[in-house]
């Protein structure tokens, strides 16, 4: 065993405070997210729900005197998608109130933008540049707990270890029409011609991508 390894840490849950456990349940399971628990001690004292949502390796607990914050406190949590547009409209499908798609005017700042973090303008629509980590929308639940969507595409430099994985089949559907649209542009460059080896690209492509790396051309 390597020494300097050391103990994985997996962080699996996070507490947010809400004052109507029911409302909130209603919430979260209209959002589609997976009921895992729904725990009630027996003297009544204490109740715990956990929900995840699709493709997380991280669930949420909230419920009955689990947390002395208040309730609608919990801000700035992010679910990461690979097509925000796709997610928001499942939202609204739901019938979740959701922000419009914005991105941020980096380095100009107007005070409290809630509930984006920091205080920075949104700016309507999806990045110019569709860069991974820029575009954003944001919803809250019914205590006002501040949830914001972040679209990332390709992971920065040392994020993510070596393996490549998805959570879903959505995302790795995604990750397949990235990499079909860069080989059909691969394609051009090399003169127009079917690529048979064009799996072993595709493969290469998805690889980089997740681990942040230099897409191939």
């Amino acid at each position: 065993m390597n020494a300097n390894a050391g103990v994985d840490m997996k962080l699996e849950i996070v507490v947010i405070p809400v004052a109507d456990v029911d409302r909130a349940k209603r919430f979260y399971g209209d959002l589609g997210w997976r009921l895992d628990a729904d725990y009630p001690s027996d003297d009544g004292y204490f109740r715990v729900i956990q929900f995840t949502p699709p493709g997380s390796g991280c669930s949420v607990i909230f419920g009955k005197n689990v947390t002395a914050a208040a309730p609608g406190s919990a801000q700035g949590l992010y679910l990461i998608v690979s097509d925000i547009e796709a997610a928001r409209q499942e939202l609204l499908d739901r019938g979740v109130p959701i922000s419009d798609v914005f991105h941020d005017a980096a380095g100009v700042y107007a005070g409290t933008d809630e509930p984006y973090l920091f205080g920075r303008v949104r700016i309507g629509g999806v990045d110019p540049a569709r860069s991974s980590y820029r575009s954003f929308a944001s919803f809250q639940d019914p205590d006002g707990n501040g949830w914001l969507f972040q679209e990332i595409t390709q992971r920065a430099p040392g994020r993510v270890e070596a393996a490549t994985t998805f959570r879903s089949s959505q995302d790795l559907a995604a990750a397949l029409r990235r990499a079909g649209a860069a080989h059909g542009e691969h394609e051009k460059r090399t003169g127009g011609k079917h690529d048979e080896n064009w799996p072993d690209w595709y493969a290469e492509y998805i690889v980089r991508e997740q681990a942040g790396e230099e897409l191939p051309l």
